[in-house]
């Protein structure tokens, strides 16, 4: 991808870099690399075309394996199966949260804890199968094997009281069968694998070009599951800052503690960013402040009611009049 936007990206990297962070980065995160200075942003275009700017070491993509876990679920079983098993609705609750309906069982949605640790228990019969079938999209996604970090596996697992006692309340309200342990277990693993901000930007551009990889053309999605995908994301992809987020930026995207995050926007580009100090949320604070720069520079928010710009020539806009975050 050409120069312009190359530049733009690197201002804003190094404007954001120089400025005060109020979060902080999880230990767990720590262990697995995360320091203070990384900072980085990727772009694919549908065209699968790839810019990358800043930090591009691989992390653990934590709950961003949620959504594709979701769209592998409903390639499995159809689109009704699914939404008779997790809802769509935000929970404006902590991502850990008890968001199980009063009258349906049901998880409020798939990118809560409870709502993907029901969705990754349809993805098999059994936690090899799951685990297999979950590890094989996000290898399609990213276009290329990805590798898991077995001490966060590990970590996470051996620190999983919570996530547990969400899979038994699963179990004790009927809505799920399979057994506790092994779908925490295989959850986790999701979780645990990791990515480069490059390697998410290629997947968030997977979900935006209706299921397929822009630069390996496989079929990863069927257009029904991206689509689906990325509207829950669009809803419940930031956690109980999904308000602000759809207010601010205005695109589809998903988070993780793990300090990235992916967008798509839709038929055009998927864009990722990586930055490990979180917010009170559990989103990345450098993050979302580069997302809603980007997405104010370049009207990109979905409601924005203006034609779509050509990215390379506002960022060559941008670059003359000098602008930084």
């Amino acid at each position: 991808m050409t120069s312009a936007l190359s530049t733009y990206f690197e201002r804003q990297l190094t404007a954001l870099a120089a400025a005060p962070v109020d979060g902080d980065i999880p230990d767990l995160s720590r262990s697995s690399g995360a320091r203070e200075e990384h900072l980085g942003i990727a772009l694919c275009s549908a065209e699968g075309e790839v810019l990358t700017a800043g930090t591009d070491r691989p992390f653990p993509i934590q709950s961003i394996s949620k959504a594709f876990a979701y769209g592998a679920g409903i390639d499995l079983h159809g689109l009704e199966y699914v939404d008779s098993i997790v809802d769509e609705e935000p929970t404006g609750e902590q991502f850990n949260a008890l968001s199980l309906d009063a009258w349906t069982k049901k998880p409020k949605n798939p990118l809560v804890n409870i709502g993907a640790i029901r969705t990754h228990a349809m993805l098999g019969p059994t936690q090899e199968e799951r685990s297999q079938r979950l590890r094989s999209v996000l290898h399609a996604a990213a276009g290329h094997p990805l590798e898991l970090h077995e001490q966060t596996r590990r970590e996470e697992l051996e620190a999983a009281d919570r996530n547990l006692a969400l899979a038994y309340m699963l179990r004790a309200a009927g809505s799920m069968t399979e057994e506790a342990h092994e779908v925490v277990a295989g959850y986790i693993e999701g979780c645990a694998v990791t990515a480069t901000v490059t390697d998410l930007a290629v997947m968030a551009a997977t979900l935006a070009a209706g299921g397929t990889n822009p630069l390996t053309g496989e079929e990863v999605f069927s257009r029904v599951a991206a689509r689906k995908t990325l509207s829950v994301m669009l809803t419940c992809g930031m956690y109980d800052n999904a308000g602000d987020w759809v207010s601010d930026v205005g695109l589809p995207a998903k988070s993780g503690v793990g300090g990235g995050i992916i967008a798509a926007l839709p038929s055009r580009c998927g864009i990722a960013t990586y930055a490990p100090q979180l917010d009170l949320h559990g989103n990345s604070v450098r993050g979302t402040l580069l997302f809603e720069r980007f997405s104010q520079d370049f009207a990109l928010h979905m409601l924005d009611g203006v034609a779509s710009m050509d990215l390379e020539q506002r960022a060559a806009e941008l670059v003359e009049a000098g602008g930084a975050y």
